[in-house]
This record gives structure tokens, C-alpha cells and sequence, in this order.
């Protein structure tokens, strides 16, 4: 891994060129060799590759124009972040595949109308792993309780993913990451859930994790990660 330091008008980089990959962390921008991943085609690789087939071809056939014409009035209105940090707008087809490949994957329903309120919701800041119970392989979470369903655009649900765990005395984690399950209206509104582990843990790890909002009218963060749980004795 090499690093770098771009001038003569290059501020930053993102992405293979010729073989390397251009990236960056917080110790600055490094280049490294590309390698071509391995496909497992795991069981839950190809639930996913299926579903996003299965919504490309909802899109372009079941879809109204007036119901494609208002995902792009949403795109257009909602302003996301790039790899680079720079401010972009998706298509209505991506918000689209992006709302229905979170909302089939625990409901196996489709939101056919594109969200009414023109902005991304807000994160859960008091989201965490409140505990963890070693023999059983089980965390639990707890969250704000406030602002869920059964109102318009309430919370509607919670994504999680576990990291695979790692040493305790590692501060830094981008995965890889394998969903939970969701934290529920009626979960949320207890303000407290619980969830099997999805990757085995043991005393002495630390583990991290990740979440999604989405609101009843389909209206998802960006992911965000959780502060990470070291494990210690059950009590």
C-alpha cells in the first residue's frame, strides 16, 4: 500500500484506475493493488441478487409514469454524499431500488409511491448495544423511543448489522457486516430490543454495528455505525 498526496489540481480519488484502487482513511489517501473479490454466491447473496432483480423489472413494469415521475421529484430534492464527500443527486430508480431493497428484505412488499416529505430522516443518535448475553449469543438494544408509528411518516423500523468481532484493542472497523434483522414500531416505541448475533462472539471482543432508518412513507438514512460493544463477563 503506497500513500499519496495529490497537487497540480487533484484534491482527491476514489475508485480502480489501471489496476490500483484509490482510496483514503484517516491517516490520508493511499493507493493500493486491486483484486478481484471472490464470489461465494452465498444464500443470502443471491436472496439479494434476485430481489434487486426482481424490483429493476417492478420499476420499468408495474410502475405508473406519474409514480416514476414522483421518485425523480424526490431525487431531485434530496441531496446525498459521494465516496469524495461531495454533494450528488441520485435518480428516482436508485431511491427506488435503495428504499425497496431495505423494505422487501424483512416485509417482501413493495412501496410502489415515492415518499411525500422531500428530505432524508434522521438518525438515532441514542441507538446502542446496551448488553450482550454470551451463552445465548444474543445483544440488546435499546433507542429512542419517540416519533414512532402509527402516524404519517413515523418511524416505521430500525436495520441492524453485526461486524464480525474483533480484538478489543482495535479502534477502527468497515466490516464485513451481516444483517440482524430490524428493530419494530412496537420495539421502538419500548425504546429496548433484542437480537440473535448474527456472527459468534466471545469474551474479550469487541464488536460493532451498523443501522438504517426508514420512515412509513419509505424515506431511509444513510447508514451509520453505533459505538462498538467490548464484551466482558456475563454477569
Amino acid at each position: 500500500m503506497a500513500l499519496v498526496r495529490y497537487g497540480a489540481g487533484i484534491i482527491q480519488m476514489s475508485g480502480s484506475i489501471a489496476g490500483d484502487v484509490h482510496a483514503h482513511n484517516r491517516f490520508g489517501n493511499y493507493i493500493r493493488p486491486r483484486t478481484k473479490p471472490v464470489n461465494p454466491h452465498s444464500v443470502r447473496q443471491e436472496q439479494v441478487r434476485a430481489q434487486l432483480s426482481f424490483l429493476a423489472e417492478y420499476w420499468h413494469g408495474n410502475l405508473s409514469i406519474a409514480q416514476r415521475a414522483a421518485w425523480e421529484v424526490y431525487a431531485a430534492a434530496v441531496a446525498m454524499k459521494n465516496r469524495l464527500g461531495a454533494t450528488i443527486h441520485l435518480t428516482g430508480y436508485n431511491h427506488f431500488m435503495r428504499t425497496n431493497g431495505s423494505h422487501m428484505r424483512w416485509s417482501g412488499v413493495v412501496l410502489p409511491n415515492a415518499p411525500v416529505n422531500l428530505s432524508l430522516p434522521e438518525k438515532d443518535d441514542a441507538l446502542a448495544c446496551s448488553e450482550e448475553d454470551i451463552a445465548a449469543q444474543k445483544f440488546n438494544f435499546t433507542c429512542d423511543n419517540t416519533g414512532w408509528g402509527p402516524g404519517v411518516d413515523d418511524k416505521l423500523l430500525i436495520m441492524l448489522y453485526q461486524g464480525l468481532p474483533q480484538l478489543a484493542s482495535r479502534n477502527q472497523f468497515a466490516g464485513p457486516w451481516r444483517y440482524m434483522g430490524i428493530i419494530n414500531a412496537t420495539e421502538g416505541a419500548a425504546g429496548t430490543a433484542q437480537r440473535d448475533a448474527t456472527f459468534p462472539f466471545g469474551l474479550g471482543q469487541k464488536v460493532w454495528f451498523q443501522a438504517r432508518l426508514m420512515t412509513d412513507q419509505g424515506r431511509l438514512t444513510t447508514t451509520w455505525q453505533l459505538p462498538p460493544r467490548t464484551i466482558v463477563a456475563d454477569p
